[in-house]
Formats: structure tokens, sequence, C-alpha cells
């Protein structure tokens, strides 16, 4: 018979947050870690830095040896439940965007190209200067 597994939303899970209740989730699971905190190498900091999010990647990173895996079965408390939990849309905005009109063209590349306009006013001053002086 299968064992049943609780399921928790990313928004549960993101509110234990606490030195007194922190879950993480890694890798689809949750887990509750509050009572691994002051035994945790990398100090409580770390693990309460993942609480809200998917701490999948960082755990990775940090290279977690073997045991250290063994270890997280003694914590896991449940799966993340991927059937409501939202996935955020990312908005894609590209830096070349269409600049329509002369104007707003002059005022996109200025903001790009920063010293092309403040070239042409150092040598405005410069040519007017000499010019002056001519004078």
């Amino acid at each position: 018979m299968p064992t049943l597994t609780k399921l928790y939303t990313m928004e549960e899970a993101s509110q234990h947050n606490t030195n007194e209740d922190c879950w993480i989730v890694i890798d689809g699971k949750v887990y509750d870690v509050s009572s691994y905190l002051d035994e945790h190498p990398g100090g409580d900091d770390v693990l309460l830095g993942a609480t809200g999010k998917d701490a999948t990647d960082d755990f990775e990173d940090a290279g977690h040896s073997k045991s250290a895996r063994e270890l997280m079965d003694k914590f896991c408390i449940g799966e993340l439940d991927v059937e409501t939990t939202p996935i955020p849309e990312l908005e894609i905005i590209s830096k070349k965007q269409e600049v329509k009109g002369l104007p707003q063209k002059i005022l996109y590349i200025s903001k790009q190209y920063w010293f092309a306009p403040v070239t042409v006013v150092g040598l405005s001053v410069v040519v007017g200067y000499l010019y002056l002086r001519k004078k």
C-alpha cells in the first residue's frame, strides 16, 4: 500500500520562516529544518534565507555531500503541490525596443550613448570659447 504524502503549497511553506519554525523547499520536497538550524554547518542564516522560494539551486551550488543528502530525508515532511503552485510568467523586455519618430530616436540614442551628447556640448563650448577669444 503506497504511503500518502502531504502536499504543501509554496505559500504555506513560505509562512514558516522563523528561527522557531523554518521550512525549505528543495527538488519539489518540503523540509522542516527548524530543529536543524543550530547544527547547520553554514549557520541558520543560510537556511532562513532559503525560505519562501525554491532553494534547489542554492542547495546544489553549495555542493552538499552524500551524507548531507541522506540527512535531508529525516526532515522531509511532504511535497510541493505543483498543481496549485503558480509558476510566475517571465516578462521578456528587449533592450532594442522599437522607437518611432526622430525625436524619440534621438532621445533613445542619447540615453544609450550618453557620451555623444556630452561630446557635442563639449565641442560647442570649446568652439564658442575659441570664437570669442579671436574677437
